[in-house]
């Protein structure tokens, strides 16, 4: 019997015992005190879970049925961050307005939308994704009952599982709608821009045991968004039904989820694919609010929503109407069209369970089958396992056009049913490596094509709206350390992951000392050009040299003319061939784009950055953690990484403080790096803490261990938990014996 497996034979027979016991003290319980029926719902299903605390706060939730693991989560989640939980139900529910007045109606209305559709389909949810659903309110409400001051007054312990399936439900309109409306009125110029902030994203990788010391499959999962993003590390355990750990996005019972169990793990990293048309229908002369379609003059279906707000010590009301046609909702009409858009997700509701199912699968095949439900309408998934598979899909909803897509720009007129996009992309002919040649895949946010170079992938093979081939710098960074033949360990992953280098001055730097001595440099300008020829092109703390780069690529990107030609920007604010002198192309992804398209520019912007540094930090030579630091709480310390964009994969974004420091605010942030043996074994630091409240020990004691380039190691077995547990209770009833 494996260990996993004996593991949970023992955990089931405790839960057993210790269930019939908590029974009997309940039914003694209620007779003595004689407690309502919902406060005795809620100590009941207390009782049914444990949490543990581990070292650095991380909850362990280990629960009889998927209800009490669902309000563990709730209570923990409320324990750690309160009222911001609290506030993202309220949302959902479409009653900000209530609270905060009339400003805060225009995400009511959406959302009392998207509520309305969440209480329809609750009940076509399977039970397992309603009972967590239930519980996880249950806990947010026990936990407001125990806490009163900590929230406003009229915050009141009634949420339902409604309202955290609303939560999760994502039922609004897709961003290329906005950005077609700004366009018709002129807010926004008329040629597509790039798809997503290319500062947005994550890093995965999934090695296979060919490549391993071990002999096991080895994920990492390292998303870098903002660090008010509310990703939450923690554990749940139902024996016999789920062991999982990772991140969950604050606020539901799942989110946005990546991690592992004893079997499998997958980590996500955002894709922007084209999800939706924009349809233009011709208005019916003879008939307000009818449009001609298939030989018919069709109605519009009228919808009318009321909000509430506050006002003084009153409430007021608002009513807006939304038209929906046969093929989508509304967006605009005039005079003579009627603009529609049909999106993949349109009306979805099952992303919770999508996720719930990948989270308790035990195969590749149990694994696929729920993720082939469709309902995560995008995002690339890259996958590992304790068989020894690793598996990357370019996961999207994606439609079948019959038609040249019109983008965010053009809407395409239509006549009837054969013109209108009315299937997806079959997710077997979706982008998809598995277990290629070298052991390795992974993604940065770039396209699918070469998730691994031995087996690049044809764009000819692909889905036609499949975006073209791209390979930034942060991607690149990322084949060169993974491509290749030699075996690692776990402990090597986590220290390629903390990769200091900056890949763009590994490929303009010598350029760059060439333009500067040519344009005869004054003493100062000859001596920061020597020490940088000598920096060692890292951006780690202790480093010299790339605080000074940074400012020189900066303007020279800032004084780079903006229309040069099509050569694709790949995130920069200027055409790729106004900064470089070879742009990126396909016949050689891993060593373009290089040198610079204009050193007479370079070598000006050299000289000023050598002066706006020393005015800014004080001289030019400045180590990078002297100036980027992480500060959180009681910790102020230097830490090194920076923007994708120069080529770093040790990701980092700051903001600037009052005192002239940059301080990070997004980036990496969550990482998480699992092997596959038997039981699986992880490193993992969540940078910002369990909690973002500042009087919690759990606030900022992992921000230092970030800045320096650690991780801690993942309790997930029993006895990792307990040799780490510094806490356990039932939630809300009663603490434990260690």
């Amino acid at each position: 019997m494996h260990r996993s497996q004996s593991h949970c034979k023992d955990l089931r027979k405790f839960c057993r015992i210790t269930s019939r016991l908590r029974a009997v003290l309940l039914a003694v319980l209620l007779l003595a005190v004689g407690i309502s029926d919902g406060t005795a719902q809620s100590q009941d299903l207390a009782r049914q879970v444990e949490v543990r605390r581990t070292t650095y706060g991380v909850p362990h939730i280990l629960a009889d049925n998927l209800e009490a693991a669902g309000f563990g989560m709730g209570y923990v989640q409320m324990e750690d961050y309160g009222y911001r939980v609290v506030h993202g139900l309220i949302r959902a529910r479409g009653e900000l307005g209530l609270y905060f007045g009339r400003d805060s109606i225009e995400a009511d209305f959406e959302h009392r939308r998207t509520y309305a559709h969440a209480r329809r389909t609750f009940g076509l949810l399977q039970q397992d994704t309603r009972d967590i659903m239930d519980g996880f309110a249950a806990g947010v409400n026990r936990y407001i009952d125990l806490h009163p001051d900590e929230f406003p007054d009229y915050v009141s312990s009634n949420f339902t599982g409604h309202d955290v399936h609303a939560y999760g439900v994502r039922n609004g309109g897709p961003p290329s709608a906005r950005d077609f409306l700004e366009r018709l009125e002129g807010e926004l110029p008329a040629e597509t821009g790039p798809a997503g902030d290319p500062e947005d994203g994550s890093n995965a990788w999934a090695i296979g045991p060919g490549r391993t010391e071990s002999g096991s499959a080895i994920l990492l999962r390292n998303p870098h968004l903002s660090w008010n993003a509310g990703y939450y590390e923690a554990h749940i355990t139902v024996p016999g039904v789920l062991n999982f750990y990772g991140d969950f996005r604050l606020g539901g019972a799942f989110g946005i989820v990546g991690g592992f169990n004893d079997h499998l793990g997958w980590a996500t990293t955002n894709n922007y694919p084209d999800l939706d048309e924009i349809y233009a229908l011709e208005t019916d002369p003879a008939q307000p609010d009818h449009y001609l379609f298939d030989g018919r003059s069709v109605p519009l279906q009228k919808e009318t929503v009321t909000v509430g707000y506050r006002t003084g010590d009153g409430i007021g009301r608002e009513t807006r109407t939304y038209w929906t046609s046969e093929i989508g909702p509304v967006i605009h009409r005039d005079q003579n069209t009627i603009y529609v858009v049909k999106y993949a997700g349109q009306g979805e509701y099952r992303m919770d369970e999508q996720f719930l199912l990948m989270m308790k699968a035990t195969s590749l095949d149990e694994w696929k089958d729920a993720v082939k439900i469709r309902a995560r309408t995008s995002s690339n998934l890259t996958y590992a396992d304790a068989d020894g598979n690793i598996f990357y899909v370019w996961n999207a909803t994606m439609p079948v056009f019959p038609h040249e897509s019109g983008g965010d720009t053009t809407a395409v007129s239509v006549g009837g049913p054969s013109e209108v996009w009315s299937r997806i992309v079959p997710f077997d002919s979706l982008p998809q490596v598995l277990n290629p040649e070298g052991g390795y895949v992974h993604n940065e946010n770039d396209p699918p094509h070469f998730a691994n170079l031995n087996e690049p992938l044809s764009p000819a093979e692909l889905p036609a709206n499949v975006p073209e081939p791209a390979l930034r710098l942060r991607s690149q960074h990322s084949l060169e350390l993974l491509h290749g033949t030699g075996t690692v360990s776990l402990e090597d992953v986590v220290e390629m992951k903390h990769s200091m280098r900056m890949l763009l001055a590994d490929r303009v730097k010598a350029d760059l000392v060439s333009a500067v001595r040519a344009a005869n440099p004054t003493p100062e300008v000859e001596q920061a050009i020597t020490f940088l020829e000598d920096w060692d092109n890292t951006v780690a703390a202790e480093s010299r040299g790339g605080v000074l780069f940074r400012q020189w690529w900066e303007r020279y990107e800032d004084t780079a003319p903006q229309v040069r030609s099509n050569a694709a920007a790949a995130g920069f604010s200027a055409p790729a061939d106004a900064l470089f002198e070879v742009p990126w192309s396909t016949a050689h992804p891993t060593a373009t784009p290089y040198g610079l398209a204009d050193p007479q520019r370079a070598a000006a912007a050299f000289a000023w950055a050598v002066d706006e540094t020393e005015r800014l930090y004080g001289s030019w030579d400045v180590a990078w953690g002297e100036v980027h630091r992480v500060r959180r709480g009681e910790v102020d310390v230097p830490v090194g990484g920076c923007s994708g964009l120069l080529g770093c994969f040790r990701v980092l974004s700051f903001d600037d403080a009052p005192d002239g420091k940059r301080v990070a605010v997004g980036g990496d942030g969550w990482v998480l790096a699992v092997a596959f043996t038997d039981p699986p074994r992880a490193y993992s630091v969540l940078a910002y803490g369990e909690s973002n409240q500042p009087e919690s020990p759990y606030f900022d004691n992992q921000a230092e261990l970030f800045a320096s380039n650690r991780m801690k190691p993942v309790a997930f077995t029993e006895e990792e938990i307990q040799s780490q547990l510094i806490r356990s209770y039932h939630p809300g009833v009663e603490e434990l014996p260690r």
